[in-house]
């Protein structure tokens, strides 16, 4: 493996932040697509989308990154949770272990897809393993957070925050599956600059 020089780290670390920094604007951009539920209290957003992305497309590290600057950008107010809203109290509410597992998305699928290479093509299965893995993981921690804080049963959190999203949620993993090779290897090529 060849040594990098100070420089060219330095330059990769940039388009890291850059690239995060994107991707958190773009996982903010989602908010505008927010479709309320007459029988659950989650909406229908874009933004787990967007999340899955960044750890698709950057990595586990840079991906994550770019989901917890998002969350931090929410928790100190900025209008970028569903429904253009923000502050530390919607971590609290019914769809505040859906933000979280936002960042569990992005590792996750980071971390089975790999860091993005531009002389190396992610093979196809692991992609779609990384996208299952990533779209289902955000599931943990938003169906538990459902059930604790609203008081559901385990019946009743699944119904209203599990079952309505499948179909849609699989249509976002079709799309992922299709754009991220794509956007791997601009990315791949990005850091390798």
């Amino acid at each position: 493996m060849e040594k990098s020089s100070p420089a060219a780290a330095k330059k990769r670390a940039v388009t890291g932040i850059t690239l995060s920094a994107l991707f958190a604007a773009l996982i903010a951009a989602g908010t505008f697509i927010s479709i309320p539920l007459p029988f659950s209290p989650v909406p229908v957003v874009l933004q787990n989308l967007f999340a899955l992305l960044s750890g698709l497309v950057l990595g586990p590290l840079p991906g994550a990154a770019a989901v917890g600057l998002y969350l931090a950008a929410g928790i100190i107010g900025a209008p970028v949770f569903a429904g253009a809203s923000g502050g530390i109290v919607r971590l609290m509410g019914p769809t505040g272990g859906f933000l979280a597992g936002y960042l569990l998305a992005a590792f996750t699928a980071g971390l089975i897809a790999g860091r993005p290479r531009p002389e190396r093509k992610t093979p196809l299965p692991r992609i779609i393993a990384a996208v299952a893995a990533g779209l289902l993981v955000v599931y943990v921690p938003g169906l538990a957070w459902l059930k604790f804080s609203t008081g559901r049963s385990w019946t009743a959190a699944i119904a209203g925050g599990f079952v309505p999203f499948i179909a849609g949620d699989a249509l976002k993993g079709i799309i992922a599956v299709i754009i991220a090779p794509r956007l791997r290897r601009t990315a791949g090529d990005l850091f390798s600059a």
